[in-house]
């Protein structure tokens, strides 16, 4: 361990050198809540900027994965999921792109001093949330299927560098009680609409391949309890380490 921490800190600081500045300070938080090596976070912290545009990427690779086709210009402009939806529930169908378009937001903010502490408690949950449901889904429920090899790949590891992700937060953000109630007031309502009472149409959870029956998706399935356990257990869990790490915090400043 000593010399993945040396190795570590050797890799933060050559990046420090050309991308320098002032980082939060790191406060002694509980593992759990904090489970991230100093110098990662560090390292994170410092490579705010390009990791806020790898996000953004993300997001617009996501907005094209779930159906949003301006290119190439053959296709429909909506394709996909959101051919499949009705146009006022689109904002509950790109999960993942919306978490990685807060994330960014997140980091952004902070390197340009935005009192926006909403965002960061949003870009905690998204990440936490799509970061673990994504694997799960992709794992335990669809399996491979028809999904190219570099596809499912590139699906479960991009969405666990979010969860990752999520653990910077926490060095400039203190998790104030009203910006996590936006987000779990945010997610609660997705988890509902996602997979309990749809309000327009069928439910809106990302596509699930392990529904798909061969003519429709099958919403009464174990893959869809399977996948709104998850979703809640998460919304749930995300809550939890979020206002941990406030009382965490407080309890630093006594």
């Amino acid at each position: 361990m000593a010399a993945i921490e040396d190795a570590g800190r050797r890799l933060e600081g050559l990046v420090a050198r050309y991308f320098d500045g002032p980082l939060p300070p790191r406060e002694d938080l509980p593992r759990y809540v904090a489970p991230l090596p100093g110098w990662l976070e560090d390292l994170g912290l410092r490579l705010a900027y390009p990791i806020a545009i790898v996000n953004l990427l993300g997001t617009l690779f996501g907005f094209w994965y779930y159906g949003f086709h301006p290119l190439p210009l053959s296709d429909p402009l909506f394709v996909s999921q959101f051919a499949r939806t009705p146009t006022v529930m689109w904002p509950f169908v790109p999960d993942s792109p919306v978490a990685t378009l807060f994330i960014a937001l997140s980091l952004i903010g902070w390197k340009r001093g935005w009192q926006a502490e909403w965002i960061h408690a949003l870009a905690f949950f998204g990440c936490i949330k799509l970061g673990l449901w994504t694997p799960w889904v992709q794992l335990v429920i669809n399996g491979l299927g028809d999904t190219p090899l570099w596809m499912y790949h590139f699906l479960v590891w991009s969405h666990v560098a979010m969860a990752v992700e999520a653990f910077l937060i926490h060095r400039y953000s203190d998790f104030p009680v009203g910006a996590v109630a936006v987000a779990v007031g945010w997610y609660l309502w997705n988890d509902v609409v996602d997979y309990f009472v749809p309000l327009v149409g069928d439910p809106h959870h990302t596509t699930i391949g392990a529904e798909w029956t061969g003519t429709a998706f099958d919403h009464a399935s174990q893959a869809h309890d399977l996948a709104a356990a998850a979703a809640v257990f998460l919304t749930v869990l995300a809550t939890f380490l979020a206002l941990t790490t406030r009382v965490e915090k407080l309890e630093l400043e006594r």
